[in-house]
């Protein structure tokens, strides 16, 4: 049966006239921006400091070459890196002269030209469309295919692959703020399947125009993607590299493309979450850049804006989830876990993936979240933002003492804070909570009060063989859980999918159909007499964390004799 999806038409038709172009028409002006801004920047410290930083960095940087190359590394990688550090021992940097101030000054603007370049991508209208047209084709003709379990059926066009995303949230606010500003979207982040549903729901469901997104270079070792990466927008993320140099260079590229209006999409919280959890420890580099550029605006008296758009990404199956959930507890309970192998990054298994997501109706859910002004007021249609009262404010006064606009960057490094906790509280509501995180978070509790004297780790080396969960029992907590889920859906603290407003034993059936369906280990599954039993308890409780920290547990009145679990002898 086929969804009835709202589609919105294009916000700027001519793909000529996007930010993303224009940027990359301009290039090489963009680079030697960027060039001269880190430099100013990192240039403002003591001779001592910029040593150190030097010094720093060219011993970081041989030891990555070193220890972990990949192919994508330039192939003078080695050879510039050493020439850099004779010269700094051949012109003797550390005496503080003129002579010496210049050959430093001269090696910092050549490391930060190395960096703008690697970092810094292209847009190429022609590999878009490109893009577009095939990866449609082929997602909708997979679509049609799987579901139909023929492959007669790839040639009959009747699905779309946007019937498998549901967009919720206000996407005419966002449509409109793109008059007003720049729009910076900050997704949730749990799968490597992220960045592709979201560019694809933007683009052919919301009718945006095509972000500037951050892509891992270790993405650039597969010729392909590398191929398309440097064309579509993409900047190049290098997480081997964390000196100053480069992390200043990355951060004022994000800045620089903000205030140019160039909309951009990255994930806060760095990488995909191991836990399940909702990201809550954000990264502040780059959300920083926001800030920044937002005060530049405000001095340059454009009266422009950047919108802060928080995304909750929601699924039954996430692909990695086994692997994730084990790098997780190795890091926290310190246990000598045996190491799975990450079968989520090989060919086979995306392409069986995305086979299963194709052939099911296993839906994702994209929330899109109210926008935000950088220092999280909400934001109306004409981008014009409101404090906790309802009352319209002027940010610019937020950037100003004595009246003047000023650079202030411990005020600002505040201001970056405080949108972080903003995003993480918006994570919070915007979620939506779907059947299968509802029931792992049912069976899971019942499974922790079931053995109260044992901790996580205690919980995780239970044999699941040994536990089977009452389809009744799991009925009656699912209840207590819903009225609580209702009642904070109407006070606006939480959103939930259509599913969940179906009796509990619907709730129950549906949740543990679709929860984490093509696991080899499934974490939730019936048996033959209608019970519910786990064949994973850590996977179970990758998915169980999608609640946590909402204090649910609370809801569930542990006396009712509905509940008991029952130990398999």
């Amino acid at each position: 049966m086929k969804k009835d999806v709202t589609t919105y038409p294009r916000i700027i038709e001519n793909t000529e006239d996007w930010p993303i172009y224009r940027l990359s028409e301009d290039r090489a002006n963009f680079i030697q921006d960027i060039e001269a801004s880190t430099f100013q920047r990192l240039n403002t410290n003591s001779w001592q400091a910029k040593m150190d930083m030097l010094v720093k960095t060219i011993y970081q940087e041989r030891i990555r070459i070193k220890e972990s190359p990949w192919k994508v590394d330039p192939p003078n990688e080695r050879s510039f890196w050493n020439k850099v550090s004779k010269r700094l021992i051949k012109k003797s940097l550390d005496r503080n002269d003129p002579e010496a101030q210049a050959e430093a000054e001269d090696m910092l603007k050549k490391i930060i030209h190395r960096y703008a370049e690697e970092i810094v991508g292209t847009f190429k209208v022609s590999t878009f469309r490109f893009a577009q047209r095939f990866l449609t084709v082929l997602f909708n003709r997979l679509l049609n295919a799987a579901v139909d379990k023929s492959l007669a059926s790839l040639w009959r066009g009747r699905r779309q692959l946007y019937e498998r995303l549901n967009v919720v949230g206000d996407v005419e606010t966002v449509r409109h703020l793109f008059r007003y500003g720049t729009v910076v979207v900050v997704p949730t982040h749990s799968s490597n399947l992220d960045s592709i549903l979201v560019g694809y729901a933007m683009d052919q469901i919301m009718g945006l125009p095509s972000f500037s997104y951050g892509a891992g270079l270790n993405l650039y070792n597969f010729g392909p993607a590398a191929y398309f990466m440097n064309r579509l927008g993409a900047y190049r993320v290098d997480r081997r590299k964390k000196n100053p140099i480069y992390l200043e260079t990355l951060k004022t590229m994000s800045k620089l493309s903000i205030e140019r209006g160039v909309n951009s999409l990255f994930f806060p919280g760095g990488t995909r979450s191991r836990s399940g959890e909702l990201d809550r420890d954000l990264k502040l580099g780059l959300l920083g850049t926001t800030v920044e550029a937002q005060r530049t605006m405000c001095q340059h008296n454009e009266g422009k804006k950047v919108f802060i758009v928080p995304m909750v990404i929601g699924y039954h199956f996430v692909l990695e989830a086994p692997f994730l959930i084990e790098q997780y507890l190795r890091y926290t309970g310190k246990e000598h876990y045996l190491r799975l192998r990450d079968d989520s990054q090989s060919v086979r298994s995306w392409l069986r993936f995305i086979w299963r997501f194709f052939s099911t109706t296993s839906d994702i859910s994209l929330s899109v979240g109210r926008p935000m002004d950088v220092m999280g007021n909400f934001v109306d249609a004409q981008g014009r933002s409101f404090d906790k009262f309802g009352t319209e404010i002027d940010i610019r006064e937020y950037f100003m003492t004595d009246n003047v606009f000023n650079e202030d960057h411990q005020r600002e490094s505040e201001y970056t804070k405080l949108l972080a906790e903003r995003i993480v509280e918006r994570y919070s509501v915007e979620n939506v909570v779907l059947s299968s995180h509802l029931v792992a978070f049912a069976v899971f509790e019942m499974l922790v009060h079931e053995n109260p004297k044992l901790d996580l780790y205690g919980i995780m080396r239970l044999p699941p063989d040994d536990y089977l969960f009452p389809y009744n029992a799991v009925v009656e907590v699912v209840e207590q859980l819903q009225a609580k889920l209702y009642e904070w859906e109407q006070a606006g603290r939480i959103k939930l999918s259509p599913a969940i407003h179906r009796p509990a034993t619907e709730v129950v059936q549906h949740g543990v159909r679709k929860l984490g369906v093509f696991h080899a280990e499934k974490p939730l599954g019936f048996t033959k007499d209608n019970g519910i039993v786990s064949s994973n308890f850590r996977v179970l409780y990758f998915y169980r964390n999608r609640l946590k920290n909402y204090g649910l547990d609370k809801a569930v009145h542990w006396k009712s004799e509905e509940i008991e679990v029952l130990k398999v002898d």
